[in-house]
């Protein structure tokens, strides 16, 4: 048995989090559940669609104690914030899993340009494992210290990440075109997410500048053999509440039609148990994801302009989030994989 710790419950990737690990076999057990918003209030309570699954109540944070109470820590605070506790949470032996973007970037310097603000633990950096299973599953199985992907990179990645393998096509020129429900800015109301702001309303976003961008290119970078890949990202926010579509262009290097770029990714995600590579003439669609830990992924290829379309369907709290989580908890102990996970999306 696994004692599992959140800290910061009670948002919206911490309570998907906890939805998940509820029906995970048992391996993984919550011990812990913070919140500074609702600490001494019960957790059905606050999040009353797990009545009958989680009785107790959230806590603050004591850092010091965590040893005592926890084998392992998911940290589902914002950037910044995870970096002023994981030094001291791995220093009690604790292993981690964190949400934010603090240690998913290779070097200090590339993360203080994008977010501008310093890195206070920058020596643990190198440490931290990428935790995109389809990539990295054998250093998750022994890492310390994980750092769970971002939304929208996991679309990208996956999108993209077979041909850019394959060395088949531009790396300089790869477009990711991202469409987003609301909820991954988080339970905090802003303006731009503001219901009658979002109702019946698309709009882009943090065009050439989103943080994320650095982060899909280093991953891709690293697929092609440290070969540099440039991207240009644009995020969109969609009126839905959850689920991400992202369309990737890349050029061809050489004439292909779109089932040989097809047999390319089925072979190559032929023994991934979350990415569902969808026939030829089928597309990829958020509802069928929704709730899930599942990503879908389908293509085309434009042979009048060598291009070919890949697209990417997640749910951003799922497998853009708390769903990589426990399948990166499950790697870490010794579980199988996809424990916890093993549901299918909700449609309608």
């Amino acid at each position: 048995m696994i004692k599992v710790g959140i800290v910061g419950a009670s948002g919206y990737s911490g309570s998907e989090l906890l939805r998940f690990l509820a029906n995970h076999s048992g391996g993984l057990q919550v011990a812990l559940c913070t919140s500074e918003t609702y600490a001494g209030q019960c957790i059905d309570t606050v999040l009353p669609n797990l009545r009958g699954f989680l009785s107790s109540a959230f806590e603050p944070l004591d850092l010091d104690s965590l040893k005592e109470r926890v084998d392992a820590v998911v940290l589902a605070v914002p950037h910044k914030v995870a970096m002023s506790f994981v030094p001291q949470i791995l220093a009690q032996g604790l292993r981690i899993v964190d949400f934010s973007a603090d240690y998913r970037l290779g070097d200090a310097e590339t993360y203080e340009a994008w977010y501008h603000a310093e890195h206070t633990s920058a020596e643990l950096m190198p440490q931290a494992i990428y935790g995109l299973p389809e990539r990295y599953r054998a250093k998750i199985r022994d890492a310390q210290l994980v750092a769970n992907p971002g939304c929208y990179p996991t679309s990208a990645i996956l999108a993209a990440m077979p041909l850019v393998a394959q060395g088949v096509v531009e790396l300089d020129s790869i477009i990711v075109d991202s469409k987003s429900g609301i909820s991954g800015a988080g339970p905090k109301p802003r303006e731009n997410t503001h219901y009658p702001n979002r109702e019946s309303n698309v709009a882009a976003y943090n065009i050439g500048v989103h943080r994320h961008t650095p982060e899909i290119e280093q991953e891709l970078s690293a697929v092609a053999s440290e070969t540099p890949v440039r991207v240009t990202f644009t995020p969109h926010l969609v009126p839905m509440t959850r689920g991400i579509l992202s369309t990737v262009y890349m050029r061809l290097t050489e004439e292909m039609s779109t089932q040989e770029t097809l047999d390319i990714y089925s072979g190559f995600y032929e023994h991934e148990p979350f990415v569902r590579v969808l026939p030829s003439n089928t597309y990829p669609e958020t509802k069928a994801v929704l709730g899930s830990n599942y990503c879908d992924v389908g293509l085309e290829v434009d042979t009048r302009t060598r291009r070919v379309v890949a697209m990417a369907a997640i749910d951003n709290l799922g497998k853009g989030a708390a769903g990589a989580v426990v399948q990166n908890l499950n790697l870490m102990f010794g579980f199988n994989e996809t424990d916890g996970l093993k549901v299918p999306g909700m449609m309608p």
